[in-house]
């Protein structure tokens, strides 16, 4: 270790002992491989003696290691929020040697690339970019370097940080550097996924686990990587091409740009600093640069060299593609410089941006020095994409060669500059320039057809046994533009029968997510069947978020849920009925025909992100925006669309009807607000920086237009100042008399709209007291309930609700997983809809801060929400390219947090006979009354000629079927009737009720026999299918179970059988045996006979919610609210097998939620679950044999047939699923 930093250690020493906790710091410092496990023990092993004797133990470990210890300690510091006791050693913090870099998976210069093999020194330019590097040493800015292509951009950005002193004053935490290039949005997110995935090597993080699924996503993991892990390093972002890619890094870091555009920086906030490159060498660097490619000097080379340097301007790539020519042929200089001074070839107009006589030249000039065959491989690099690196073997596989082969011939096109390798990567990729590429498409013009022909023919050869898989090399590739190709070599045929394939759309989600497959549909979407790309559109969009699981979830059982007449649906059942002929497990949703899709309308305005969408005043009309720089309208009812206008220069970032609906406003990152009245969108004004939100007055008195943007201001009529930093959004309250505005310095703050005065500012940062000082706590947007009298705004994963006298009277907190990217209040409820970044968008009650409900469908963040002006419809969008529309009474049916999802089933040979509860009427092949109270339970008698419901108010209601007369009415109940059973006969009713009771009526005469005895709810009873007894097991929150003698009424048994509520209650086949669950996360197992506790189980986590015996009553399955199920023996009550994922799911568990039910197949070998999904599992491994995913979670209980091949069930949002197994051949 450096004396500088261990004397930094030494005299910091009492103070580190005094105040950390070493267990929490040598976590980081284990995953960063600086303590082994032995040390840490022995640290650990001083806990006899107090935290500061550990805190000792550490430091004297510490001083004995290297400079890597004091980094991992000091970063170990930040992350665990000693912010204070890190500024003592941050100004000791050593420079890593090379190799210490290496090994600690930090390297300084990441990515940073080797000097060219031919490199002369430019000083004065590599002065000033040192220079301008020297003013990012005390905070975050930008440091463009501009000029035009091949000037030496990228050489510069790499030489001037070959400069310990510089990195070792200015950027500590190290430079990382990223070629970004002319990207899309999909391709720029792989090149952050891996930016990401290089700063997390060697970190302890879940979120390494997964990479980012959107590039905001990505941005949010940059920002937090570079803030926390490698405070104060140095990020370069090589030949960025636009502002949408270099806003995507705008995190508040260290940037060094290097660029075309000068202008490009605008776009971003920050200080900025700009080096000019110029786009020749002068004459002395470029002769300096031929004569060391031909081992000569300067002086000494021939006339031609100043010649042939005055033709080519002095270009450095040009200058460099002619010496590595005379590297291979020394004299021939006279016959290099009349090949620019003789060819003319068509200068490249059409496909490309350049214009230099000199480059095209000095290519043609390369390739004649070729011999004919490779000349001919050469051409067929035509096919390449601008920026896509691509690996040896993409090569084999087109030329149809062994891969060494390939390999020495690329080796020959690097030596001669004409292809150019990725070191960083192995094996090695390689890619053109994009000046070459742009040469050699206008070259084969006539032929890129047949040469992207070739490359489908070649690919179909090679792989015609086996897709590629994830295990070769070229996977990726072929996965990505296959479909590229097919379509540039105008094979329709081919490219539907790829595109409509769901082993393709399987294959590649597995590899590469959702999103690049729906970019394709939307790409090649001219090309496609308009209905079919439609139908494989709509599964993927549905399934987004399911196919970003891990493991993979089986699209074969996904698709299956899918409109009977869609093409995904007839390969799924297809490949399911080959599965079960193989005896494998299928489910078919048989009902589902009669659903309507959750979300009412799904459309696709952009491509690209969809950042906002509002309704028109009228809610007649809806107008969208996004990255494609266009506004939108379509029709509320169909989606047709109305209007559309090429609305800015950049993404358009958020649009507004006016009071009147005559005209729409739009804001965008190109600084400028417009408005439209029908044809066009002339600009209204422009402010300094980035305008994030634009909105008009809700009534049409005093029409206004609010503004706000990164440059900290709002504009209305009048300019209102207060905020340190950007202005998120704004909105005026329902009267028009304030202007609420968030902020990304923490704040929400009120103006008087008349006055333009601050009226009240809440800190709504020091509603996170554990956040750090130093990152401000960003306050997204604020949304008025419908009354005025509230305001609710949103900041990371929570949102919360103020009133004019309080800063704060309620919170509301989503998953910690996540953060609220919009918030909206219902018009006419106290609704609150909430856009949030794990794809889904949330209903909460925000005067009782209670979730309702959930809205899953969207496969990536969701930017905003909106009520409908009549609070009946929802619509969001996302950067999944859609638009979702959501019937409000639809998605808000009930809490989501509560389980109130009753049924009953009746199975009937091939018959199936459903009673499910709907609101406060229920349905069973007719629809009852609707009952003055909210029904909760419901049961049909074995002969299907009565249904009983049971209600919140205690009455119990009998009705005939199929008439819906009401037979008898029954009251006796105080409270809510939880449960209700018809016995064998149809002729008693048995009803359990929140008032501790059980009744037990002979419902005909209304006769009743009350079963008094438990202190709690009773919310289930079993009754014992035994002709010899008429017995009852009640249990209760109360901790007891009860036996009850239903001819007498007398209790035989009171059991009291846990210290926590009775959750569940099973009996065995035979009657010999009895289980019980508990809140207290235990079960037992009991004796019928002796009443006895036989067996006591432990080991689960969490409440045991369900219990279930097998059919031949030598196991008993019970499932927690952890999500996780156990089978036990009951020969010795042994733990069998554990059935559980791998990893929890999105809902923080192993089954979506609570384990609620369980039934065993007769044959004992089967296993099926109910939880946030339905589960099937094999009793003898454990494992899981099918999932299917319903729309809504939490459902309660599942019904199956006596032959286990008919499921039914009720979701959380009231959806009802009949699902048959599929069968060989057909259903």
């Amino acid at each position: 270790m450096e004396e500088r930093a261990r004397s930094c250690l030494l005299r910091s020493k009492d103070t580190l002992e005094q105040d950390i906790k070493a267990s929490y710091l040598m976590d980081h410092m284990v995953s960063d491989d600086i303590l082994t496990n032995d040390e840490e023990a022995r640290v650990l092993g001083k806990v006899c003696c107090g935290v500061q004797h550990q805190a000792t133990a550490l430091l004297e470990v510490l001083l004995r290691k290297d400079n890597r210890a004091y980094i991992s300690f000091y970063n170990a510091l930040v992350r665990e929020s000693y912010g204070d006791l890190a500024n003592l050693l941050h100004s000791d913090l050593p420079l890593l040697s090379p190799e210490g870099e290496r090994n600690a998976g930090g390297f300084v210069e990441g990515g940073v690339p080797q000097r060219p093999v031919v490199f002369v020194s430019r000083p004065t330019l590599l002065n000033l970019v040192r220079e301008k590097l020297y003013w990012l040493k005390n905070t975050p800015g930008w440091v463009t370097v501009f000029g035009m292509a091949g000037s030496g951009k990228s050489v510069m950005a790499a030489e001037a940080v070959r400069d310990h002193a510089l990195i070792k004053e200015c950027f500590p935490g190290g430079v990382h550097w990223l070629s970004v290039g002319q990207c899309e949005r999909t391709d720029l997110l792989v090149r952050m996924q891996s930016l990401c995935f290089r700063l997390e090597q060697g970190q302890s993080s879940d979120a390494s686990l997964r990479p980012p699924c959107s590039v905001e996503e990505a941005k949010e993991r940059l920002r937090f990587l570079m803030h926390r892990r490698f405070p104060r390093s140095l990020l370069i972002l090589d030949d960025v091409w636009d502002s949408f890619a270099l806003r995507s890094f705008d995190i508040q870091c260290r940037v060094l740009l290097t660029t075309r555009n000068r202008s490009l920086a605008d776009s971003v906030s920050g200080e900025k600093f700009e080096v000019p490159v110029e786009s020749g060498l002068d004459e002395e660097k470029a002769l300096e640069i031929l004569a060391l490619y031909v081992n000569g000097k300067p002086q000494k080379l021939p006339e031609e060299a100043r010649s042939i340097v005055s033709e080519c301007k002095g270009s450095p790539l040009v200058v460099s593609l002619i010496g590595a020519l005379l590297r291979e042929f020394p004299d021939r200089w006279s016959y290099y410089l009349r090949q620019l001074q003789k060819k003319q070839f068509k200068r490249i107009r059409k496909s490309s941006s350049y214009d230099y006589e000199a480059l095209d030249q000095a290519m043609d000039a390369s390739l004649q020095v070729l011999e004919p065959e490779h000349r001919d491989l050469y051409r067929d690099l035509s096919v390449m994409q601008k920026d896509i690196k691509v690996p040896a073997k993409v090569l084999s596989v087109l030329w149809g060669l062994e891969l060494e082969e390939v390999e020495d011939i690329l080796q020959e096109f690097v030596n001669k500059s004409l292809l150019f390798r990725d070191c960083n990567q192995r094996p090695y990729h390689y890619y053109l320039h994009d000046l070459q590429l742009d040469f050699l498409v206008e070259q084969n013009r006539d032929q890129i057809a047949e040469l992207h022909k070739k490359m489908i023919r070649q690919y179909q050869q090679f792989y015609n046994e086996r897709p590629p898989s994830s295990g070769d090399i070229d996977c990726l590739y072929w996965y990505r533009f296959l479909p590229y190709h097919m379509a540039k070599a105008g094979l329709s045929k081919e490219l539907y029968s790829l595109m409509f394939s769901l082993d393709w759309v399987k294959e590649k989600a597995q590899i590469m997510g959702s999103a690049h497959l729906i970019n394709d549909y939307v790409e090649y979407g001219e090309i496609l069947d308009k209905e079919v790309r439609l139908q494989f559109q709509e599964f993927l969009s549905l399934n987004g978020h399911h196919l970003e699981q891990r493991p993979f979830p089986d699209i074969v059982q996904l698709a299956l849920s899918q409109p009977v007449c869609s093409e995904v649906y007839r390969q799924a059942l297809m490949q399911a009925q080959k599965r079960a002929s193989r005896g494998q497990l299928c489910l078919d949703w048989v009902n589902k025909n009669n659903q309507d899709s959750l979300s009412r309308l799904v459309m696709h305005p952009h491509q690209g992100s969809v950042y906002y969408a509002c309704f028109s005043k009228d809610g007649s009309k809806i107008a969208s925006c996004g990255a494609n720089k266009a506004l939108r309208v379509f029709k509320t009812t169909s989606g047709e669309k109305l209007l559309e206008l090429q609305a800015h220069d950049e993404d358009v970032l958020c649009c507004a009807f006016s009071p009147d609906d005559r005209y729409i406003a739009t804001c965008s990152s190109d600084r400028k607000v417009k408005v439209s009245v029908s044809v066009s969108l002339p600009t209204l004004f422009e402010h300094e920086e980035q305008i994030n939100h634009c909105q008009f007055t809700n009534t049409g008195r005093r029409v206004l237009l609010a503004t706000c943007s990164n440059d900290k201001f709002t504009n209305t009529k009048n300019t209102m100042f207060g905020h340190m930093e950007p202005v998120n959004h704004c909105c005026f309250s329902p009267n028009d008399a304030y202007l609420a505005t968030s902020s990304s310095d923490g704040t929400l703050k009120l103006f008087e709209v008349s006055s333009a005065n601050e009226w009240k500012s809440i800190d709504v940062n020091s509603f996170f007291p554990e956040s750090d000082d130093e990152i401000k706590a960003i306050v997204k947007c604020s949304t008025w309930s419908a009354d005025g009298s509230r305001i609710i705004c949103a900041a990371r994963n929570a949102v919360f609700v103020s009133d004019f006298t309080s800063d704060m009277l309620l919170e509301m907190k989503t998953s910690r997983l996540s953060t609220v990217q919009y918030c909206h209040a219902c018009p006419n409820s106290s609704l609150l809809a909430v856009a949030l970044s794990h794809y889904t968008v949330e209903l909460w009650n925000f005067e009782t801060s209670k979730k309702k409900a959930e809205c899953n469908g969207h496969l990536s963040w969701v930017h905003c929400v909106q009520f409908s002006p009549d609070g009946s419809l929802l619509l969001s969008s996302s950067s999944d390219q859609t638009i979702r529309l959501w019937e409000t009474d639809r998605v808000h049916t009930s809490s989501a947090a509560a389980l109130k999802r009753d049924s009953d089933v009746l199975f009937s040979h091939s018959d199936v006979t459903i009673v499910v509860r709907t609101g406060s009427a229920g349905a069973i092949l007719f629809e009852s009354e609707e009952l003055p109270s909210r029904i909760r339970c419901t049961c049909i008698s074995r002969n299907a000629s009565f249904v009983a419901l049971g209600t919140e108010d205690g009455t119990v209601q009998v009705l005939e079927v199929p008439s819906g007369k009401t037979s008898l009415k029954l009251t006796g109940h105080t409270r809510t009737v939880h449960h209700c059973q018809f016995t064998d006969d149809g002729e008693t009713l048995i009803t359990s009720s929140e008032d501790t009771t059980v009744r037990v009526w002979k419902w005909r005469t209304g006769e009743c026999l009350v079963l008094e005895g438990h202190k709690e709810p009773v919310r289930k009873f079993h009754l014992l299918n035994n002709s010899s007894s008429s017995h009852l097991f009640s249990w209760s929150f109360d901790g007891t179970l009860k036996v009850w003698d239903l001819n007498r009424g007398h209790m035989l048994q009171d059991l009291e059988c846990h210290k926590g509520a009775v959750l569940s209650c099973d009996v065995s086949s035979d009657g010999h045996l009895f289980a019980t669950t508990s809140a207290d996360r235990t079960a037992k197992v009991w004796s019928s006979a002796s009443w006895e506790n036989t067996f006591l189980l432990k080991g689960h986590k969490d409440c045991v919610r369900s219990c279930r015996f097998s059919w031949n009553n030598k196991r008993l399955a019970t499932g927690d609210d952890n999500g996780e199920i156990r089978l036990w023996s009951m020969l010795d009550g042994a733990l069998l097998k554990i059935c559980s994922r791998d990893t929890k799911d999105s809902m923080d568990s192993f089954h979506g939620g609570w384990v609620t039910d369980l039934h065993f197949s007769p044959d004992n070998r089967e296993l099926v679950s109910t939880g946030g999904y339905i589960k099937w599992w094999s009793v003898e491994t454990g494992e899981a044999l099918q999932t299917f995913y319903t729309m809504g979670a939490n459902l309660k209980k599942i019904h199956v047939s006596p032959d286990f091949t008919t499921f039914v069930s009720v979701d959380g949002i009231g959806i009802l699923y009949v699902l048959k197994k599929v069968e060989g051949g057909s259903l």
